[in-house]
Parts: structure tokens; C-alpha cells; sequence
């Protein structure tokens, strides 16, 4: 597996592919590996297009380039997510501009059964603070994980209430890991991976925290999440266009209301008005309206007629008690990880299997 890295890395590294291509690519040639080793493999099925029919060579610039990368994130404990791999956000991948890869510390949990996302201004005030305070409160006995940006303000809230009640984190970043921007949450990153949380980011490892890359940030806290949480924020703004951009993927989005007489409000109320966002007061609104106020039950074999082979050859497994993501690949090697990753997650939607902490299965919660 640490060549197939070596690869999905070089491939990253290659000038002229978008993140499109590479997928086009990879999608035909079925690894990284075989992008390098077998070209032909690929560039027949894709002959008809020009762009992906390029020679991509491993050089020497790209070599270098990739063996610095892989030290630098084995010198400070950082790993590496690809949209091939079974770890790989499932809801992400469904958004067509979601990345290849992206680096990250901590556990990597990324397919938790219910993410929010939490979003708002950096000049949070004391009303924002204590609103976000109270939902997360109200939502703290229901498995929920929280995405947010590690930001000033509503984001810096998301994240210190989200530990302080115990909610696993997830924090997406604008630049490389190397650092933690602002500065002044290096505290509260090093806590986010103490209570088993983790620091994302797709930029390479030394990557500053350019205004540019904060779009892009953006449209990854969206895409993992199953709905999003719009705390606090004037009408302009990252959490706005976050807003939009998860709406875009067709995730639920919720506001909180705030007072007339404060323009920082007014994104959330116009976000209401306009009926792409729903308005929620406390927890019990948002659970509600996401169908997560009752724990999913456990379910009986027959209720699923509709299971394909494949799904059933699974379910089969599942029967003799929670396994791990490893043990179900050796059981399925019949499948590629795609298509395992593909079958869980249709399966996961289904009803008929419950995502658990440190990437097991069951049919039961």
C-alpha cells in the first residue's frame, strides 16, 4: 500500500491534471500505480479524450517532490486520505468537485452516521455564542460529530463547546497542516486530537493560510457533512457562501434567527427567507427536521427484500457481529475498494447497516 501512496502522490504532483482527469484516469486504470507502470492500460480506454491520453511520467522533479512529502508526514504523524480509499468521506465523494485526496492527523473518522456542520462570522457575539452554545447542548446525547474550520469566532465556539460537551470535532483547514492558522487555536487543535478528533486539509504539507484557499475550505466542510448549521453571519461571508455551496449539494441547511436591529444577522435571516435555510431555536428543532430525534432501530432481515447480491453477501458477514473495515475487505476481496466503499455506503442509506466508531459495521446500533 505505501507504493500505491507513493503514486496517488506523484500523481497530485503532476502539472496539467485537474482534479477531474486524475479521476477519469484513475477510474480507468483502476490504481496509481498503473497510471505509472501500465500506461496503456488506461490510455486505450480513454483515447477519445485528448487530455487524458497524455504521457504522465514519474520524473525526477516529481520523485523528489513526492519523497519530501512523505517525510514530512512521517516526521510529524500526518496521514493520507484518497477518493479510493474505504476512509474516504462517502458524503464528499458524492459532490463532483470533491477532492482526490487530503491529508489529515488524528483518527480519521470521516463517515460517522450524523455530521453537522457549523458554520458562521468571525465576529461572533455574545448572542451567537450563547445560541450555538445552547443547540450543541441539546444535541450532545445524539451522536453527532461536528465540521467546522477551525476560524475565528462561531467556528472557535463549534469546536471549544463541542469538547467541552464531549461531541467528537472535525476541524477543516485553509492551509497545510505545519500549520495552525490562527495562531491563537494551536491550543485548541492540540485538544481536537486529544478527544479524538482530527485536522484536515487538502493543501501540502507547508501550504500558508492564503485568503484563495479558503473557498476551497469551504466547499469541503459542506460536502462532509449532513447538513449545515449557520449560526451567526451578516449577509457577505465564508459561512454564506458555504451555505450556498452545501445547498448546491443538496445538504439541509439551518439558521439561527437573531435580532432586526443587527446587521450580523441578517445573513441568517435572509438564508430563511428565501427558504434555503430552516430556521431553528433549540436541538430539538434541527433533530427534527434531520429525523435524528430517536435512535435508528435494529432492523430484520425480511424488511430488506431488495438487497443485491452483493449487499446480501455483506449482510451475511455482518450477521456474526460488528466488523471492522479490514475484516470485511478480506471477507469481499471479490470487490474493488471503490465498489466495497459504494456498497456499505448504498447499504448505510438502506437502513441495513449502522457505521460504528473506528471504521466497523453492523447491522445493529
Amino acid at each position: 500500500m505505501h507504493k500505491e501512496i507513493y503514486y496517488r502522490i506523484a500523481l497530485n504532483k503532476t502539472e496539467g491534471l485537474g482534479k477531474s482527469t486524475i479521476k477519469q484516469i484513475l477510474t480507468a486504470a483502476g490504481s496509481a500505480q498503473n497510471v505509472f507502470e501500465y500506461p496503456e492500460s488506461w490510455r486505450m480506454k480513454l483515447q477519445n479524450r485528448k487530455r487524458c491520453a497524455m504521457d504522465i511520467h514519474l520524473t525526477d522533479k516529481i520523485k523528489s517532490l513526492v519523497d519530501r512529502e512523505l517525510w514530512l508526514m512521517e516526521k510529524h504523524h500526518v496521514h493520507f486520505c484518497h477518493y479510493l480509499d474505504l476512509q474516504y468521506p462517502q458524503r464528499l465523494k458524492r459532490c463532483i468537485d470533491a477532492p482526490v485526496s487530503f491529508y489529515y492527523k488524528g483518527p480519521g473518522e470521516f463517515n460517522s452516521a450524523r455530521m453537522l456542520a457549523v458554520v458562521g462570522t468571525r465576529n461572533a457575539t455574545s448572542y451567537g455564542v450563547k445560541s450555538l452554545t445552547k443547540i450543541l447542548n441539546e444535541l450532545k446525547e445524539n451522536n453527532i460529530v461536528t465540521v467546522s474550520g477551525l476560524a475565528y469566532g462561531i467556528d472557535t465556539v463549534a469546536h471549544e463547546e463541542s469538547l467541552n460537551l464531549g461531541i467528537t470535532t472535525i476541524a477543516v483547514l485553509g492551509n497545510g497542516l505545519h500549520t495552525i492558522y490562527p495562531s491563537s487555536n494551536k491550543q485548541l487543535s492540540d485538544r481536537i486530537l486529544e478527544n479524538g478528533g482530527s485536522l484536515v486539509s487538502e493543501f501540502d504539507f507547508d501550504t500558508g493560510p492564503d485568503r484563495m484557499n479558503f473557498p476551497a475550505r469551504n466547499r469541503i466542510i459542506a460536502g462532509m457533512a449532513d447538513a449545515v448549521l449557520v449560526a451567526e453571519s451578516g449577509t457577505k461571508g465564508g459561512s454564506i457562501i458555504t451555505a450556498h455551496i452545501a445547498n448546491s449539494y443538496n445538504r439541509d441547511i439551518f439558521a439561527i434567527p437573531g435580532t432586526i436591529f443587527d446587521e450580523m444577522h441578517a445573513g441568517c435571516h435572509d438564508l430563511i427567507r428565501k427558504n434555503i435555510a430552516g430556521m431553528v431555536t433549540c436541538g430539538k428543532d434541527l433533530l427534527e427536521m434531520m429525523n435524528w430525534d430517536s435512535a435508528p432501530k435494529s432492523v430484520q432481515r425480511q424488511l430488506f427484500p431488495d438487497l443485491t447480491e452483493d449487499e446480501d453477501h455483506i449482510y451475511q458477514f455482518l450477521l456474526h457481529g460488528k466488523k471492522n473495515i479490514d475484516e470485511i475487505s478480506e471477507h469481499c476481496a471479490q470487490f474493488s475498494p471503490s465498489k466495497l466503499a459504494g456498497l456499505l455506503l448504498t447499504m448505510e442509506l438502506k437502513g441495513v447497516i449502522f457505521a460504528l466508531p473506528g471504521k466497523s459495521y453492523s447491522i445493529e446500533l
